[in-house]
């Protein structure tokens, strides 16, 4: 697979065919790829029709006059006479044709002197075109310097690949998606680097680490480790640095960042400096502090397998009594001390745990923070340590061992605030953790018999009203919350405010106040910042789960993936942030699917399912379960949908979602041709959503029924919602249901560009197709095209959606190459007098070509075939239009190829234009 090259394998074509280009050298870092490109550039030279051969450098060959090329010399060349010597070897390299060799030298910096003067010869006579690689950094003679550089060199650095890049080359090897946390393990861990990260992939894969359930491909929890290939390849890159150099290595595998006055305490300055320039760390500027750490993370995993654990303690002993003996000065310092103090000991003092605990909790690491918390001895353990630790069990997927550390910690609560914080915390595990809302209720209300004054009271009702939200009781959960304070300043307990403030846009939501939904999800989430560092709490970007979720249900679908994938980007860094994770991938499934986009829903429904399973969070496990199951019916792969269904019934559901639990059955039914069953499920589901109080639940199922046939039922409800509503999804169904109902085409086609306008591409296309089949149906043949072309163009974006409606959308025929070239040149504003000079035709057979494409696209005008034209191939360059008077140069242009699109309309006539005479039966 090549990934992420395009644009140097293009460059390098382009330098094939510029006279000026006498050679194309790729350099950039080891295993970041470049042999591999070089290969592509001469598999692209050879298909272009030149002769190609190899030769490779080497330090032993380059010891040896024309060791590399010495096969390319003819027998009997007398090289020492250079004159004669080079006309030999010239006239057996040289073509025929006069085209010349693109000989590939990989590694050309080691490449001895005697070779590399012919070769800078050759290529002078236009005999050979080089195309080499080297080591950034690498040290070049002074003769392969001359052949590597000047004007007539083309190069380029290559560069890591970026996270992108290495998720679609990942995806190709694997066959299917990778989930996202993977994808930052093992960017994180090879930096990009295409040698590293394919060691690290066959290395998981050979041990069962990296597994697939059949829809995404996912890395079991602890270290990235690659094979004992990339172990021996960095091993002796790290050898090279020398003895005196070892022991700053060492310690920057168990300590990294060293302050720059540390590191010289273990290295010479002389020694940092070298391992710099070999690129085996890097040392960096912060402020006042200059900081030194390994280059790269993979050479730490090497130097700790390498460490006995005498050696390791020794080191890591001596770094906590250097940072001691300076006084702790630095914040994360006390953090530092403890875990290293722990790593080598196993104990530390008690007080240092819990201190290193807390700056541990507040900076997300729940990994660090369990650890630290569960070696401070029991006697030590307080209510706080307690609550600390419940909740990181809970942040880590551990809810049973988080309530039996809740449980201890309220036993010990000593004052009413101790009270309330732990019972904040255990309600939050029992009912998302656990799953047992019930008895998350009953814990809240045993607290309310035992405090006392109203701020604890009020905190309560927030907490009971955030779980009531949960649990689908939407409008018993907002009459609990309608007292909250807009400013989290004005709260006595941030934690409550926080709870409170991340499930009111969703009850908001739930019953049609999308707009109030968004305003208070965007600002619990700019509260969540101020206070972050203040208070325990999970990491900000959870308030982007419901901040995502309002905007969806708003109508804002571009923008709510936009902020969940940006959320899941800042809690994928978070490597210990499971639970929001899982719920914001269910989130951005939710997003996907309502925008039409089928297969990146399944995507974001099948990461949001497996990290579900992994970390034993079973709340989420249904609704994402059935969201991939629609998503794979509407795919057309009904065997995992069917499976997915299957799986989904397993689990309980949250109560909000509860409608959502029917979603999966009704497309597999629809899918599989049973229309009517696929209505009966989803009013049952509707039927739920109405007697709990849910308008946007009710009304998105109640348009589902719509575009399965059921538009005339559920008319008349959906209108109803829509004015309890003001989301824009809400409000386009019921005039969807009510256009079906009516068959009326062009309220149709306004309701597809408003579904289209709102980021619901699947509803456009499908608004779009039925009024297409309406316009049929009317004998109205050129509108029904016109509507079918614009169906076409959206459901392009659909990923491949397969609908009932969709079905209406089949494209008429397709435009002949002459028509579509003739087309091309009138969008592009050129008359068909012009467009028959420069093709050879007479103007009535131009004319009556763009007849034929206007009848085929269902347009009247030029204006119309621009803009569907424009649609269809937007990626493509604009035709360019005829020459002649109306340009200035009188030379004819060459026809556009026939699948050139209309990207733009840059070129214009230079001057006024004559008045257009009309032709007898020409199109407008």
């Amino acid at each position: 697979m090549f990934v992420g090259r395009g644009e140097q394998l293009e460059l390098f074509t382009k330098g094939l065919t510029d006279r000026r280009c006498q050679g194309f050298v790729v350099s950039g870092s080891a295993g970041v790829g470049k042999s591999r490109l070089a290969e592509e550039c001469l598999a692209r030279a050879a298909g272009m029709g030149f002769r190609v051969a190899r030769a490779t450098a080497s330090a032993a060959a380059g010891t040896v006059p024309l060791g590399a090329i010495a096969h390319l010399v003819p027998a009997g060349a007398d090289l020492s006479d250079p004159v004669t010597g080079f006309a030999t070897v010239a006239r057996r390299l040289a073509g025929r044709d006069g085209r010349a060799l693109v000989l590939l030298i990989d590694d050309i910096h080691l490449l001895d002197a005697v070779s590399a003067v012919l070769l800078r010869q050759l290529m002078d006579a236009g005999v050979v075109r080089l195309l080499g690689t080297i080591c950034s950094g690498a040290p070049v003679g002074d003769a392969v310097e001359a052949v590597c550089h000047g004007d007539t060199m083309w190069r380029v650095e290559l560069a890591e690949l970026d996270r992108g890049e290495v998720e679609e080359l990942l995806q190709a090897v694997l066959g299917a998606p990778v989930a996202q946390g993977t994808l930052w393990e093992l960017h994180a861990a090879c930096r990009g680097n295409v040698l590293y990260l394919r060691e690290l992939v066959t290395g998981a894969l050979d041990r069962g680490a990296l597994v697939s359930d059949g829809e995404i491909w996912e890395l079991a929890a602890g270290p990235v480790r690659g094979t004992t290939r990339l172990v021996e390849l960095i091993s002796t890159r790290l050898a090279a640095a020398g003895a005196e150099a070892r022991p700053l290595l060492e310690l920057l595998a168990l300590c990294e960042p060293l302050s720059l006055t540390d590191a010289e305490q273990v290295a010479s300055p002389e020694a940092v400096t070298g391992l710099e320039y070999a690129g085996l760390v890097r040392v960096r500027q912060e402020g006042r502090r200059t900081s030194v750490a390994l280059a790269h993370p993979l050479y730490g995993e090497v130097l700790r397998a390498g460490l006995p654990v005498t050696r390791r303690r020794a080191l890591l002993l001596r770094q906590a009594a250097r940072v001691e003996v300076r006084g702790m000065r630095r914040r994360a310092d006390a953090l530092h001390v403890a875990s290293w103090r722990l790593a080598a000991t196993g104990t530390a003092d008690p007080a240092a745990l819990t201190e290193a605990a807390a700056l541990a909790r507040y900076a997300h690491d729940y990994g660090q923070a369990r650890a630290l918390l569960q070696a401070l001895p029991e006697e030590h353990h307080t209510t706080a340590t307690r609550l600390m630790l419940g909740e990181t069990l809970f942040e880590l997927g551990e809810p049973q061992q988080a309530e039996k550390v809740l449980a201890k910690a309220v036993a010990g609560a000593e004052s009413e605030q101790d009270e309330l914080a732990v019972t904040m915390a255990r309600t939050c595990n029992l009912f998302w953790g656990a799953a047992e809302a019930d008895e998350a209720l009953a814990v809240n209300e045993a607290a309310r018999a035992r405090v006392t004054s109203a701020d604890a009271l009020r905190m309560l009702r927030y907490c009971e009203g955030s779980m009531r939200i949960a649990s689908g009781e939407a409008v018993r959960g907002l009459d609990l919350l309608e007292d909250m304070e807009e400013d989290i300043n004005d709260a006595p307990d941030p934690v409550a405010w926080l709870t409170g403030a991340l499930m009111k846009p969703l009850g908001l939501e739930l019953v049609g106040r999308t707009g109030d939904a968004v305003a208070w999800a965007e600002r619990a989430y700019a509260a969540h910042l101020t206070v972050d560092h203040h208070t325990l709490y999970p990491h900000p970007a959870v308030q982007l789960i419901s901040v995502n979720h309002a905007l969806s249900s708003h109508g804002r679908l571009a923008e709510a993936r936009e902020v969940g994938r940006r959320g899941y980007a800042e809690l994928a860094r978070v490597s210990s942030t499971p639970v929001p994770q899982i719920w914001l991938a269910f989130s951005l499934g939710r997003t996907e699917w309502l925008a039409g986009h089928p297969a990146s829903a399944r995507r974001w429904y099948a990461e949001a399912a497996a990290l579900a399973r992994a970390y034993h969070h079973i709340r989420p496990l249904g609704p994402a379960l059935s969201g991939l199951a629609a998503c794979a019916a509407v795919l057309g792969d009904l065997e995992r949908a069917e499976l997915a269904c299957a799986e989904a019934r397993n689990y309980l559901w949250p109560e909000v979602f509860a409608a959502e639990e029917y979603l999966g059955r009704a497309w597999l039914h629809a899918a599989r041709g049973r229309v009517a069953q696929a209505r009966t499920v989803l009013t049952d589901a509707a039927r739920c959503a109405r007697t709990a109080g849910l308008v946007t639940p009710e009304a998105l199922l109640l348009t589902d029924i719509a575009r399965l046939g059921g538009a005339k039922k559920v008319a008349g409800r959906l209108a109803e919602l829509a004015r309890r509503s003001d989301g824009v999804l809400t409000g386009t169904g019921a005039r969807l249901a009510a256009a079906l109902a009516a068959d009326a085409p062009d309220q149709l086609l306004a309701v597809a560009t408003a579904f289209e306008r709102a980021g619901a591409d699947l509803l456009a296309a499908e608004a779009a197709a039925a009024a297409a089949a309406a316009w049929q149906r009317a004998g109205q043949a050129r509108r029904a095209t016109a509507a079918t072309s614009l169906a076409t163009a959206i459901a392009g974006r659909c990923e491949d959606a397969r609908t009932v409606l969709l079905t209406a959308a089949a494209p008429g025929a397709p435009l002949t190459d002459r028509e579509r070239e003739v087309a091309l040149f009138a969008a592009n504003g050129s008359r068909s007098k012009d467009i028959a000079d420069v093709l050879h035709l007479s103007v009535r057979t131009v004319n009556n070509h763009l007849q034929h494409a206007y009848a085929k696209l269902g347009v009247t005008t030029r204006r119309e075939l621009a803009a569907v034209l424009e649609r269809s191939e937007p990626h493509h360059a604009p035709a360019p239009r005829p020459a002649g008077h109306d340009i200035g140069d009188g030379a004819p242009a060459a026809s556009p190829p026939p699948a050139a699109g209309f990207a733009g309309r840059t070129l214009r006539p230079r001057g006024p234009r004559p008045p257009r005479r009309p032709v007898a039966g020409s199109p407008k």
